[in-house]
């Protein structure tokens, strides 16, 4: 991870991005989902959290209602996301991007210059240690965004515990 101490000793903000297709089903909830991790490991003031989408149909559109309903169902507001396509200055601005598929992990390495290849990750590859897609439910009922959910906040939980072990370490 790039995190890095400050001249003031104080950790610099790890960014993370996550990426689907669209920005409004996978993505979003994955920053719903980090955010409030975050927030109960006391870690919220050191990353910095953001998603996006390979393509740009939903640009400026809330989160999918299934998505915002799964949230709510488990005390997380995505209501105020917006969805946005991922840009070239993204690959420069966020240490670690997460694609919720293969498909969007191979799109982002074809836009992103070859010195950003690793800061591009497969979300439950690099969580979970499982070359697996994290499922897109946008075309299937709300039981699909409950199982993506579930996926999502297994992955999260993981990745709130590497970045307390990391952030937490006293610099060297």
């Amino acid at each position: 991870m790039a995190s890095s101490a400050t001249g003031d000793g104080e950790k610099a903000r790890v960014s993370i991005l996550f990426v689907c297709m669209g920005n409004i089903c996978r993505s979003p909830l994955a920053e719903g989902i980090l955010r409030q991790g975050l927030e109960q490991a006391g870690l919220a003031d050191l990353v910095t959290v953001d998603s996006a989408g390979t393509g740009n149909w939903h640009q400026g559109d809330a989160p999918d209602p299934r998505s915002m309903e799964t949230g709510r169902k488990h005390g997380i507001d995505i209501s105020a996301q917006r969805a946005r396509q991922i840009t070239p200055e993204d690959f420069d601005r966020f240490d670690m991007i997460f694609a919720m598929d293969r498909s969007n992990e191979a799109t982002m390495r074809a836009r992103a210059p070859s010195s950003h290849h690793e800061r591009i990750h497969l979300f439950l590859d690099h969580t979970l240690g499982s070359r697996a897609d994290v499922p897109d439910p946008y075309h299937g009922g709300a039981d699909g965004f409950e199982d993506v959910y579930q996926l999502l906040r297994q992955g999260c939980t993981e990745l709130v515990s590497r970045l307390g072990r990391e952030l937490r370490q006293p610099s060297g």
